[in-house]
């Protein structure tokens, strides 16, 4: 029997997720900045049996999100889903910081980059009265802690932008989640110029592999959402935050501030 053709187009700009949803027949546009790596998946989406389009793309370049968008309904004919998944860090004080490299290249890709490509995609979605936009996001935009001044203002911005816009196009039909993540396996780390005098960091109960976030994005595609945090156990950190903020002020400036300072 002849395999029946996916009926959703996804664009991935970070790859967290193409081949899960490739292995659920979706068809995904692959976005990214190393043609290489998106070459790879898309070959192996492929041999699977899926259908997979490249499109290396540069978030900070206008024009290269046009032509992202451009072609992904060329090749598709429909855009359903827009996975916002692409980010950076560059973690120190803020004084340490490139105000070039390490603050505006951070902004501009991390939350500018973001509500470029939602825009390009949202004409769309309003004439199609229908879509997904998931915007992942982190546990820094709901707790900010030292020397994530400058990404956790992009997750915070993030995030105030995700609810905005839901609250915007709801009426066309089209769905925005807003998923916040807690530390992950990835080379965000490795990218990130994190440097500790202490071994502060993230629990690794509480750390999550690409894996985790991947099947949470698509049990949300599959059940809408407003928001997601994962994993659960954070949660009663971020109330924690909201509730008592001048405790955990206290608390982390003992524990990791003077330390580090």
């Amino acid at each position: 029997m002849k395999k029946k053709k996916p009926v959703r187009a996804v664009i991935d700009t970070n790859l967290f997720v193409s081949g899960l949803f490739a292995s659920q027949g979706y068809r995904v546009v692959l976005a990214a900045r190393r043609k290489d790596r998106l070459e790879a998946l898309a070959n192996e989406i492929n041999i699977a049996g899926g259908m997979a389009l490249v499109v290396p793309t540069d978030l900070t370049h206008l024009a290269e999100i046009d032509n992202l968008v451009s072609r992904s309904l060329n090749y598709f004919g429909q855009i359903d889903i827009l996975l916002n998944n692409a980010g950076l860090g560059r973690l120190s004080w803020l004084e340490q910081l490139d105000p070039n490299e390490d603050i505006a290249f951070q902004i501009q890709v991390n939350l500018t980059g973001l509500i470029q490509t939602t825009r390009a995609v949202l004409l769309h979605m309003i004439t199609r009265k229908q879509g997904h936009i998931i915007n992942i996001g982190s546990i820094a935009g709901l707790i900010a802690t030292p020397t994530y001044s400058v990404y956790a203002a992009t997750k915070y911005g993030l995030r105030g932008f995700t609810e905005a816009l839901r609250r915007e196009v709801r009426i066309h039909g089209i769905e925005v989640t807003g998923v916040y993540p807690g530390g992950v396996a990835t080379e965000f780390g490795q990218k990130a110029g994190i440097k500790r005098k202490t071994s502060v960091s993230t629990p690794g109960f509480l750390k999550l592999t690409a894996d985790d976030v991947a099947n949470t994005i698509l049990r949300v595609v599959k059940r809408p959402h407003r928001a997601v945090i994962i994993p659960g156990l954070m949660r009663p950190l971020v109330w924690l935050s909201v509730i008592f903020p001048g405790l955990v002020d206290r608390i982390i400036e003992s524990r990791f501030t003077r330390r580090e300072r």
